[in-house]
């Protein structure tokens, strides 16, 4: 059995953001998959997804400030640069974490482990919705 269908999620701040619940409330067909797959694709080149701590927030505010560092704004190297400062660094921050996330589902549940949760990296200051399309294969 497959299923897919696109999901919206909120607009956000740039940084990493807890949006399991979210994908979930959009997902209601999980429950009917007694093992299978969930596969989630971003449609964006500014933003992405990746799991990570799901209790601590500051794990998501220390991965902003290291991604910041990482990849600066206003790099002397940067030609493309007519969307703003925030722009190039972001499609790099893009590159680096990935557009998709393939995750087990077992009993009609994500079988995430008991930390983990899945972030939308956001890397525009002002990046709006996000679309996932997710993609669902088991029986």
């Amino acid at each position: 059995m497959w299923k897919q269908k696109t999901l919206c999620l909120s607009a956000k701040r740039r940084g990493c953001h807890l949006v399991t619940r979210e994908v979930l409330e959009q997902l209601p067909e999980l429950a009917d998959i007694r093992v299978g797959l969930l596969h989630l694709f971003i449609q964006h080149t500014s933003a992405s997804l990746t799991i990570n701590e799901n209790a601590d927030p500051d794990v998501r505010g220390d991965l902003e400030r290291h991604l910041n560092v990482m990849v600066p704004e206003n790099a002397p190297y940067y030609e493309h640069t007519l969307e703003g400062p925030d722009d190039m660094p972001a499609h790099i921050k893009s590159v680096l974490i990935g557009p998709s996330l393939s995750l087990p589902i077992s009993d009609g549940r994500l079988a995430l482990g008991t930390w983990q949760g899945i972030y939308l990296c956001e890397h525009r200051d002002h990046g709006g919705g996000r679309r996932v399309v997710a993609t669902i294969q088991g029986e």
